[in-house]
């Protein structure tokens, strides 16, 4: 990543719907430019697509938690296949697998308090692999949408 590189992922981030013309006029290159370094930083893998941002609650999401969990076994086939079922749940925004206490970290969206009960009661306290898992409420959620690669 160049200085250029980074300069068509700032604008792509600050907004994906702009044409490529106007991309490369903000960082100051030929259309042609642009858009064979787009195709480039898709190939390359640093741009991984284009998403809208959505606001949860226009979809009856309004209650937000971060779930930690452990299972055991703690073996790949027991991680990979949690990871991949738990993915799958329509409340499950996000899983990560981590290091330290917990083994996933799961981000939940539900209508009300007593739909995300019931999903840790019906989905997560049944299922075998899982011996404990602990749920924080979020109140308020800041996300960055525009990224700088690191020195």
């Amino acid at each position: 990543m160049d200085e250029l590189d980074s300069a068509i992922v700032r604008q792509l981030q600050e907004d994906a719907r702009q044409t490529n013309r106007d991309i490369a006029r903000k960082v100051g290159i030929a259309p042609s430019t642009c858009l064979e370094r787009i195709r480039l930083l898709r190939e390359r893998g640093v741009i991984r697509g284009y998403h809208a941002d959505i606001d949860l609650p226009s979809l009856n999401r309004g209650v937000r938690a971060l779930v930690t969990a452990q299972v055991r076994p703690l073996s790949r086939a027991v991680i990979d296949s949690f990871q991949r079922s738990i993915a799958e749940l329509p409340e499950v925004l996000s899983v990560y697998v981590t290091a330290g206490n917990d083994d996933f970290l799961i981000e939940v969206t539900t209508p009300d308090i007593d739909a995300l009960h019931a999903f840790l009661t019906d989905r997560l306290a049944l299922r075998r692999e899982i011996v404990g898992f602990r749920t924080s409420i979020v109140f308020r959620h800041l996300r960055k949408t525009m990224l700088e690669p690191l020195p």
